[in-house]
C-alpha cells in the first residue's frame, strides 16, 4: 500500500505538488500572523482582547487556503472525467499536464495506425505447395496472439487445412517464430533477416509484394525456403483526420514500425508523415531517444504490443491502444479505450485548457483572499464576509473547473 501511495504521489500534477508545498509553509505563517494580531495590540496598547481575537479569527478564515488547495484537484478531476467520457483514460495529473508539452507523436503501425486485423492476401509456394506452406506456418503460429499470426491461423482454418501441433516453439523477438512440426524445423520470419543469397530470385517477388503494401513473411524448413505469405492491414478510419488535426495544433508525427520499409512507406505516404521501419524493440527505444535529443518539446509514443512497451516507457508520455497487450497498457501513461485516434489531438487540447483553467483558479483563489484580507484590515468587512470569502472562493474555483466537463 505504501508503494501504491508513493506511486500515486509521483503521478500527481507537478503544479498540484507545488501548491501542496506552498500550503505547507503558508498555513503556519498565517497562523503565526493571526496569533500576533491577537496578542500584540492588547499587550502593548492595552486594547480589548475580544476585539483583536475577533480580528485574528477573521484573518484565519480569509487566509485559509481551501480554495487554493481545491483549485488544482478540481480542474484535474474534471479534465480526467471529460477525457474518460470520450474514451481516453489518462493515468493521473502528471500525465495530463505532460500532454500539453507534446511536440512529436511516434506511432506504431500494426494495431495502432491500422486496425490490427491483417488478412492473408497472397501465398506463394516455392519448395512446397501453397496449402502446405500455409498449414506449416499456422502450426508454428498456433497459440500466438500477434496480429500476423492470428491472420495466418484464420486463413488456414478458412481453407480447412490441417494444423499440426508444433513443439519446441521459440519466439524470435521482433523477427518471427520457429518450432518443430512433424520432425521439420519450421521457421516463420521476416525476409530482412535472411541473407540475400539465401533468398535468391525470391527477393524480387518479396519486393514486389511489399511495394503493394503487403507485409511478407518467409516460411523455411531449416535453410530451405518453402514459400512466402503476404498480409495486409487496413488503415483506421480516423487516422488521416487525426494526423491532420495534430499538425494543425503544432504536433508532428512519425511511424516507428518493425515492418518492412516498403509497407511503411506506403502507409506513411497515405498519411503524409515520416517513418522509420524494420525496427527491433531496442531500435524503437533508440529512435525515441534520438527524437528527444532533436526536439525541444516532449515526445509521446503510441503503441499496442509487448514490443512497444520499452519505447512507451522511454518517451515522456506513453499512450496504449485499449485492446493492446497487458504490458503496453500497464507501461503507458494513458490509453485510448475506444481506440479512436482522433482523441489524441483532443487530449492535447484538453490538457492545454486544463492548464488555462488551473491558472484562472489560482488567480481567483488568491484574488478573493487578498481582496477580503485588505477590506478586513481596514475595517470594511467582518467575520461573516470572511466566511463567505472562504466558502465562496472554493465554490468559484470548483464551478470554473467544471467547465472542463463540457464536451465539444
Amino acid at each position: 500500500m505504501i508503494n501504491l501511495i508513493e506511486e500515486a504521489e509521483e503521478r500527481r500534477a507537478p503544479v498540484a505538488r507545488m501548491v501542496d508545498a506552498f500550503s505547507a509553509w503558508y498555513t503556519p505563517v498565517v497562523m503565526g500572523l493571526a496569533a500576533l494580531v491577537m496578542i500584540i495590540p492588547p499587550l502593548f496598547t492595552g486594547a480589548v482582547w475580544t476585539h483583536w481575537a475577533y480580528k485574528a479569527l477573521t484573518l484565519l478564515l480569509i487566509a485559509c487556503p481551501c480554495a487554493l488547495v481545491v483549485s488544482i484537484p478540481a480542474a484535474v478531476t474534471s479534465a480526467l472525467t471529460s477525457a474518460a467520457r470520450s474514451g481516453a483514460l489518462i493515468k493521473g495529473g502528471a500525465a495530463l499536464e505532460q500532454l500539453r508539452n507534446i511536440r512529436m507523436l511516434a506511432f506504431d503501425k500494426t494495431g495502432t495506425l491500422t486496425e490490427g486485423k491483417p488478412r492473408v492476401t497472397r501465398v506463394v509456394g516455392i519448395s512446397e505447395q501453397e496449402y502446405k506452406v500455409l498449414s506449416l506456418a499456422g502450426s508454428v503460429e498456433m497459440g500466438s496472439s500477434h496480429p500476423l499470426a492470428t491472420a495466418i491461423i484464420d486463413e488456414s482454418k478458412s481453407r480447412n487445412l490441417t494444423i499440426s501441433e508444433a513443439t519446441d516453439i521459440q519466439v524470435l523477438t521482433g523477427r518471427g517464430v520457429q518450432g518443430t512440426v512433424s520432425g521439420r524445423d519450421i521457421k516463420v520470419v521476416a525476409p530482412r533477416y535472411i541473407d540475400d543469397k539465401d533468398l535468391g530470385v525470391n527477393k524480387s517477388i518479396i519486393e514486389s509484394m511489399e511495394s503493394e503494401g503487403d507485409t511478407v513473411v518467409v516460411v523455411q524448413d531449416g535453410a530451405t525456403i518453402l514459400g512466402l505469405i503476404g498480409l495486409a492491414d487496413t488503415l483506421r478510419d480516423d487516422a488521416v483526420e487525426a494526423i491532420r488535426k495534430l499538425k494543425s495544433i503544432g504536433v508532428d508525427s512519425i511511424i516507428m514500425t518493425g515492418d518492412n520499409r516498403r509497407a511503411a512507406a506506403a502507409l506513411a505516404g497515405k498519411l503524409d508523415i515520416d517513418y522509420q521501419a524494420e525496427l527491433l524493440p531496442e531500435d524503437k527505444v533508440k529512435a525515441v531517444r534520438a527524437i528527444q535529443a532533436q526536439h525541444s518539446g516532449a515526445v509521446a509514443m503510441v503503441g499496442d504490443g509487448i514490443n512497444d512497451a520499452p519505447a512507451l516507457k522511454t518517451a515522456e508520455l506513453g499512450i496504449a491502444m485499449g485492446r493492446g497487450s497487458d504490458v503496453a497498457l500497464e507501461t503507458a501513461d494513458a490509453a485510448l479505450t475506444h481506440e479512436r485516434l482522433i482523441e489524441l489531438p483532443r487530449m492535447i487540447q484538453l490538457s492545454k485548457r486544463t492548464a488555462s483553467i488551473t491558472r484562472q483558479n489560482i488567480a481567483l483563489a488568491l484574488g478573493v483572499n487578498t481582496l477580503f484580507l485588505l477590506t478586513t484590515l481596514f475595517g470594511i468587512t467582518g467575520l461573516m464576509a470572511a466566511v463567505l470569502s472562504d466558502a465562496g472562493g472554493t465554490v468559484l474555483v470548483t464551478l470554473n473547473a467544471l467547465r472542463l466537463m463540457r464536451q465539444k
